[in-house]
């Protein structure tokens, strides 16, 4: 049902227009006079006549009082859809110049009309004519639904356009099943930008004047004005409210306008912007360059691309606490990359294949990395500089998360295709149409630092396109509102440009007055619509709730929709945060983390002894042995104290090279070594035969007993074993309970089913009896067993190995130290045998096997992963303290005070794994 209108209202307007004559119906002239914008003044510099901005107030007061702030009733035509066909709109009612705008086609579409989810609409499809005959004409497209809710949305254009933004479509990054915004009630547009092309990488268009201002943003105000007029035309009141929504050249569109015409929107909605347009595509020129200048000596293929990134992300991945293939602390992250990429460089620096970098690949890494900085010119609104790519910090340029890559061959085509590199496609169409308007013109002669006789045309080209004005007090002085989104692995539009445009915001205008009207939030993992995290929230109910009801958004909770790990979430920070994992609880939820600001060296390690300190522990074989650690040169010696296999007294020595959050690689055949809070180091030394390396545990604190008479209290317990035995007939996990008394007697018990754990019980009969005493002279406990009949005794006995009692932060960490004889050793991690909660070992592990592998485990909650196998956790099973993990990593862990011992199932590879959590 129509809504009906004052008739003097209408009859006024037509007055104020009848100069227009025939040419415009009663609906375009009520358009032409009565178009504005969302709330503001809306003002183009010509006549519009005040229209109320509410529908005339019902004749009879409401049964009962409405609720505070209802939304307002739908607003119904009162102009039909046909009505519209084929109307004009004079030059001079658009604010900027043009030939007029003419409604080619306006089409009722029904709800129930087949493959229409947008409910009843009228579909208005229109040209706005060029000033330039040799320009293409401005399409746009304007949705008009039958019920109204008073607000319209502008949606910005991708790339470089040329294809019709119907209005159609969804938020981009919205939650999962949110409708189209039309089919909600909102008026919605979009236009071409002025060209038509098949491609959105497609430049040529640029070579004209009008058409490459169209494309910088005149097009958006010429939309913005006829789709305002017709808004007015069909329904007879102007909107509430209108907002801006873009992403990528459409968050451009969106920041540019408000920059230019302030008063027309309310609110923007930015998603990685390309506001930088001229520093990105001058950007893409100078990767271009470092990939085909020399003969392509520096292009690098896709397995040379995924070595960059897979060292990229084992570096970084990290150190945000969390091992979740997503880097998170980016700033931290980036000072790591002299290491990360010396760690790829070839031999000499010559290309040798797949496995390493050279260096000229090592060079185009780093100009992809680096800001271009401009000391010969300048950027439209003064800027200097273009940020570069995160691609040593987690953004991806191969590999299944993006469709970009760096092409397939070295030397790239002239123009470039989509078989040279992404980038350099934008920056060869950019350089040849934009700037030079040659189209032969060989973009690898053009320096982006230098540009030469270009350097005027391309700071003019920059004023035309770039969204850089940081001046926009007159926006957010009429309560103008702006969200601001932009992932920070974003392979196409360099979230460093969106950084630096925020920071230029606040030393604009002030740290307070950007809270007030600003909300910008960086998200770690998130491409260009690609990548390892893709965001889903509501940034329009966001920015809705900021601009009609003065709710500012704080930290919000986005949901992944990539498919391999959809549902997770992140909380949604403010820059300058990040996520960063708390320690304790799932992985996957945003309430286990929180926004934090810090950025610190990756390399530095708070668990570093202050001096020279000896560590205390053994190894799997059953070696007993001492570590010695100097932190200012990182020098190591491993000393064999006790051993069946080699000559006490036998060393190792070598220096730790930092990688990050608080490990080490090291000498011992690809061993890694990590300081644990308490004073806990895990780590590994070359096997004393066969090659590679056995695990090992060592303690910075030991148990030590020299008194007289011996008192075993304050270690005393009975706990959970789980270990390794290492023999003639192969290697074999161990897991069983034990009891080490107050006299320093000690009982294993094994079920006498599984032959595995069980409830401490002193008649079991599957078991080891025996009794420790303190060597001063290793500072370890000497172990010898007893008969497994009887009653505990410390006398007799037979030397089977030792025990070091590890101290970590008072709490007492015992390690056994088997050595029956030279073809029977291995090592037992204990843990108490008490109840241990889901939460409790929650955490990010570096693991040592005795397989000789180093890799990293993560604990969360139930969620078990070890070495890239996820898990299901059962606590307690099969008794307290014990950890059982499913068919997805079968085993069992015990934990104590930040180590954790694994041991797997039966028929799986490895016996036993010690870890460290960071």
């Amino acid at each position: 049902m129509r809504m009906s209108r004052p008739s003097s209202m209408i009859q006024a307007a037509f007055r104020a227009c009848r100069s227009f004559g025939p040419a415009i119906g009663i609906s375009l002239v009520l358009a032409a006079c009565g178009g504005g914008g969302g709330g503001g003044s809306g003002g183009a510099g010509f006549f519009f006549p005040t229209q109320p901005t509410t529908p005339p107030a019902a004749s009879n007061p409401p049964d009962a009082e409405p609720p505070d702030n209802p939304p307002p009733p739908p607003v119904a035509p009162v102009l039909s859809c046909a009505e519209l066909a084929g109307k004009s709109l004079p030059a001079s009612l658009i604010g900027l110049p043009t030939q007029g705008a003419t409604v080619t086609s306006a089409t009722p579409v029904a709800a129930g009309d087949a493959g229409n989810l947008m409910g009843d609409y009228c579909r208005v499809r229109g040209t706005i004519q060029p000033v330039d005959p040799g320009s293409q004409a401005i399409n746009f497209a304007l949705n008009l639904p039958e019920k109204w809710n008073q607000k319209t949305i502008h949606f910005g254009g991708g790339g470089f356009d040329g294809v019709l933004i119907d209005g159609t479509e969804t938020i981009r990054f919205g939650p999962t099943g949110k409708p189209a915004l039309l089919a909600l009630g909102y008026a919605t547009y979009g236009d071409d930008s002025g060209h038509q092309a098949s491609s959105i990488t497609d430049g040529r268009f640029a070579a004209n004047d009008e058409q490459l201002a169209n494309y910088g943003g005149l097009s958006l105000k010429k939309t913005r004005d006829v789709a305002q007029a017709l808004v007015l035309a069909r329904y007879g009141v102007k909107p509430r409210k209108a907002y801006f929504l873009g992403t990528s050249t459409g968050g451009r569109d969106a920041l540019g306008y408000v920059q230019r015409w302030p008063l027309d929107y309310d609110g923007i909605v930015a998603n990685e912007p390309a506001l930088n347009y001229t520093g990105t595509r001058l950007s893409n020129v100078a990767v271009g360059r470092a990939l085909y200048n020399n003969g392509g000596a520096g292009w690098m293929n896709v397995a040379k691309t995924l070595l960059v990134q897979k060292a990229a992300m084992q570096a970084c991945d990290k150190l945000d606490g969390a091992a979740d293939n997503i880097v998170s602390n980016v700033e931290s992250c980036r000072l790591l990359n002299t290491q990360i990429l010396a760690s790829l460089r070839c031999s000499g620096g010559a290309d040798t294949g797949n496995t390493c970098l050279s260096d000229a690949q090592i060079a185009t890494v780093r100009t992809i990395e680096s800001p271009l900085d401009f000391t010969t010119y300048s950027l439209a609104n003064g800027v200097k500089r273009a940020g570069g790519y995160n691609i040593l910090e987690g953004a991806l340029v191969a590999g299944p998360y993006t469709t970009r890559d760096l092409g397939t061959r070295p030397v790239p085509a002239n123009p470039a295709t989509s078989a040279d590199a992404n980038m350099y496609v934008t920056g060869d169409q950019w350089v040849k149409y934009f700037v030079t308007r040659i189209d032969s013109f060989d973009t690898l002669g053009f320096d982006p630092l230098d540009p030469g006789s270009y350097a005027a045309r391309v700071t003019a080209v920059s004023n035309l396109t770039d969204a850089t004005n940081p001046n926009l007090a007159p926006f957010f002085a009429h309560g103008g509102r702006i969200i601001m989104l932009h992932g920070l692995a974003d392979e196409v539009i360099s979230p460093n440009s969106t950084i630096d445009y925020y920071r230029q915001l606040v030393a604009t205008l002030g740290q307070a007055a950007v809270d007030e009207s600003v909300r910008f939030y960086t998200v770690p993992g998130m491409g260009h619509g690609t990548g390892v995290f893709i965001p889903n929230w509501d940034s329009l109910a966001a920015l809705e709730g900021w601009v009609e009801g003065g709710l500012a958004p704080a930290t919000g909770v986005a949901v992944d929709a990539v498919a391999g790990t959809y549902g997770r979430t992140r909380p949604l920070c403010r820059f300058p945060s990040w996520p960063k994992y708390r320690g304790s609880g799932s992985l996957d939820a945003a309430v286990n983390y929180s926004c934090v600001t810090e950025v610190g060296d990756p390399l530095a390690c708070p668990n570093l002894p202050a001096a020279t300190t000896a560590y205390k522990g053994g190894n799997g074989f059953g070696e007993e042995l001492s570590v010695q650690v100097d932190p200012t040169t990182m020098a190591y010696v491993v000393t064999i104290d006790a051993s069946l296999q080699r000559t006490a007294g036998a060393q190792r020595r070598g220096t730790l090279v930092a990688q990050g959050q608080c490990s080490y690689a090291s000498a011992e055949s690809g061993a890694v070594f990590t300081f644990s809070p308490g004073g806990v180091l895990l780590g590994g030394v070359n096997a004393p035969a066969g090659g590679g390396f056995t695990p090992l545990l060592a303690f910075q604190t030991t148990f030590e007993n020299a008194a007289t008479p011996t008192v075993f209290n304050p270690v005393a317990n009975i706990f959970n074993a789980v270990g390794v035995q290492q023999g003639t007939g192969g290697t074999a996990a161990h897991a069983s309970s034990v009891r080490l008394r107050n006299a320093g007697t000690f009982q294993y018990c094994r079920d006498a089913t599984t032959g595995s754990f069980m409830a401490y019980d002193p008649s079991c009969t599957q078991t080891e009896k025996g009794y420790i005493t303190y060597n001063a002279a290793r500072n370890a406990y000497d172990l010898r067993t007893t008969l497994p009949t009887g009653g505990s005794t410390t006398t007799g006995g037979t030397l089977t190995g030792s025990m070091v009692i590890g101290l970590v932060n008072g709490n007492a960490v015992p390690l056994h130290l088997v050595r029956e004889s030279a073809t029977n050793t291995g090592l037992r991690l204990l843990a108490p045998q008490q109840s241990l909660m889901a939460g409790a070992a929650d955490g990010s592990y570096t693991v040592a096997s005795v397989q000789g592998e180093s890799r990293e485990a993560t604990v969360a909650g139930s969620a078990f992963n070890l070495g890239g196998a996820a898990a299901v956790l059962s606590y307690d099973t099969p008794v307290p303290g014990v950890v059982q993990a499913d068919a997805g990593r079968p085993g069992n862990f015990i934990f104590t005070h930040g180590v954790l011992g694994f041991v797997s199932a039966s028929g799986t590879a490895a016996a036993l794994e010690l870890g460290a959590r960071h």
